[in-house]
């Protein structure tokens, strides 16, 4: 038997007593992870997963960016000690009784118990060497990043919160989409979030980065995601809003190999920087850097009646 298949064995047996002791972590991991290794989805060059999320969860044969959870992304770009969550008691309902193989509110459990997430994004404020912004960090591992109504509530929460404090707002999106489960209510989060983000840019002059990871696709990309008055994505990074199958099928044209890559999306002028996860920081913090000199910025200001 292969390495690979004794893994790929190993990890089915261990599987279904996981899911069932989803309150003991040290061997099915917050970010979804089993056992020691796990193979890169590029490569698939066997990696040790130690190793591993000391690079970044940034693969050492081909340079592929893994996904990383909101943890590990919170833990890698603010200042040691100087993160402070917001809004994390906004917990998720169940507003439509949807039910497909389980019911929406054990597929939430489910996923609370694995992440440690009440839902599928992260805020809080924090350091950026010494700077202080808003971060609002998705996670891809609660459901698939799935944007719904506790997600688009937080997000707006941290930008108006960022408007009245005079803060700037970076968002890390990670993402599949709205959230089927709650219909309607999951798709008018593209607006509310939309709303805020105009007050904070176009009313307070105040600045709006967007970070888009792997995959970034669906509702968010059609509205926060591409928002920013910077884009920056890391290489590789999956962006999009419809699934490559469906537009060719509905335009009956072949698209081209790398179409919704970053790099695709570099090239037709959609985003403003490809920059590699151990260099994001360092990015952030110069561009924050040379921001804080702009003009016209208005602190605290939030129209109460809008032309």
């Amino acid at each position: 038997m292969s390495i690979l298949a004794w893994i790929e064995d190993r990890r089915k047996q261990k599987l279904k007593p996981e899911l069932d002791q989803t309150t003991d972590n040290k061997v099915l991991g917050s970010d979804g992870s089993q056992g020691l290794w796990t193979r890169c989805d590029s490569c698939g060059i066997i990696l040790y997963i130690k190793h591993l999320k000391s690079n970044q969860r940034v693969c050492f044969g081909c340079g592929y960016h893994l996904q990383m959870n909101s943890n590990e992304r919170i833990e890698s770009l603010i200042d040691s000690s100087t993160w402070r969550p917001l809004y994390e008691t906004v917990s998720p309902c169940d507003p439509l009784t949807f039910k497909d193989q389980k019911t929406y509110p054990e597929r939430l459990l489910e996923a609370q118990h694995r992440t440690g997430l009440q839902d599928a994004v992260q805020t809080g404020t924090g350091l950026i060497d010494g700077i202080p912004v808003a971060l609002g960090v998705m996670d891809f591992h609660f459901m698939g990043g799935s944007m719904g109504s506790v997600v688009g509530e937080k997000i707006t929460r941290l930008i108006e919160y960022a408007t009245k404090k005079g803060l700037t707002v970076i968002l890390i999106c990670a993402s599949g989409g709205a959230r089927m489960q709650e219909g309607i209510l999951s798709l008018m989060q593209m607006a509310k979030i939309s709303a805020a983000l105009h007050v904070h840019q176009s009313c307070a002059n105040l600045l709006y980065i967007s970070v888009l990871t792997s995959p970034t696709t669906g509702g968010v990309t059609a509205s926060f995601a591409m928002l920013g008055d910077l884009i920056f994505a890391e290489p590789k990074a999956l962006i999009g809003f419809a699934g490559r199958r469906v537009i060719e099928q509905t335009l009956q044209e072949q698209l081209p190999d790398n179409f919704q890559t970053a790099e695709y999306l570099l090239h037709h002028g959609l985003i403003d920087l490809i920059i590699c996860r151990s260099f994001l920081k360092q990015a952030v913090s110069e561009t924050l850097n040379f921001y804080k000199y702009a003009p016209f910025k208005r602190s605290g200001y939030i129209p109460t009646k809008m032309n």
